[in-house]
């Protein structure tokens, strides 16, 4: 029954439900609409089944259309990795790794993982971007970048594939002579009311795909910022509080400069562990001087 089935239909079908329409589908495919149209008609002759109901002014899926489109997606998705793989087989060397990473990973775990790989590839030239939140999986999506260090689990896309490399501690912390500093001495835990009168610095998301979520805003009062190390200059300065990195507050704690707030709605100890991870697009092939950077990262101890 499904000997005729093909791939180009499969992605037609897809097509046209993301798109909203026949035509909307036929100008995104570069095709004409008789040419979608009779594509979609001999899937649904493949199947046995319609997929679309045309009595309205859009075509509107099925029950059947609606069951079956994860399963074109998938279909789709491993179609597209292994093209990449393929591709990835017949392919040079890159001349070019373009990176983006999240801003709560220590960048010089990036940079002794970058130097290794230049020990092989000397004449490799790399591109390097640091961004929060969504940021490293939009710049992926829309590839900007080949590979990407994403940090927690809020951001998610069935085409990138994750391959955990380390997890990176995030605590609460503020200027030694912060008010908030002399509230939590003694190792006194603080509720929102404390919290309530002190601007939290936080960071702003550069993409979308936050939707207007809140990650860890606890404070009616914010300054939000664009980048982790003015997040940082800021606490550093005195102007609020906020959670940052450990790796990146260590020896300002040790020193005395930042103290530690004990805030019992940010986990226990303040301290809360995300994953991380390495991501690429499963419809990207990646080449030799990518894998020796994952292979690279995965091997240096985070920092």
């Amino acid at each position: 029954m499904l000997n005729g089935l093909t791939l180009d239909q499969i992605r037609t079908f897809v097509t046209v439900v993301d798109s909203g329409s026949f035509r909307s589908g036929a100008a995104r495919l570069l095709r004409v609409q008789s040419a979608v149209s009779h594509a979609i008609a001999n899937l649904e002759g493949e199947l046995g089944l319609q997929l679309f109901d045309r009595t309205g002014y859009r075509p509107v899926l099925t029950p059947e259309g609606k069951a079956l489109l994860a399963n074109a997606r998938d279909l789709l998705l491993r179609a597209d990795a292994m093209r990449a793989r393929a591709r990835s087989l017949g392919e040079g060397v890159e001349s070019e790794l373009s990176l983006v990473v999240d801003t709560l990973f220590p960048i010089a775990t990036v940079a002794a993982a970058m130097t290794r790989v230049r020990e092989d590839y000397p004449a490799i030239t790399f591109s390097l971007e640091s961004l929060p939140l969504g940021g490293p999986l939009a710049a992926l999506d829309e590839k900007r970048c080949t590979l990407a260090v994403i940090v927690g689990e809020d951001f998610r896309n069935p085409r990138i594939a994750l391959e955990a490399i380390g997890s990176v501690a995030q605590i609460a912390v503020v200027h030694r002579d912060h008010p908030l500093a002399t509230k939590s001495a003694g190792g006194a835990l603080l509720g929102l009311p404390d919290l309530a009168d002190h601007q939290q610095i936080v960071l702003a998301d550069p993409s979308p795909l936050s939707g207007g979520r809140a990650f860890g805003v606890l404070s009616p009062y914010t300054c939000r910022v664009n980048t982790q190390d003015v997040k940082f200059a800021l606490i550093r300065a005195g102007l609020g509080w906020g959670r940052l990195p450990a790796w990146q507050v260590q020896d300002d704690l040790d020193a005395g400069q930042l103290v530690r707030l004990g805030i019992s709605d940010l986990g226990r100890n303040s301290q809360v562990a995300y994953e991380a991870y390495l991501a690429h697009r499963l419809d990207e092939p990646l080449g030799p001087v990518a894998q020796a950077f994952r292979r690279a990262l995965a091997e240096h101890p985070m920092s």
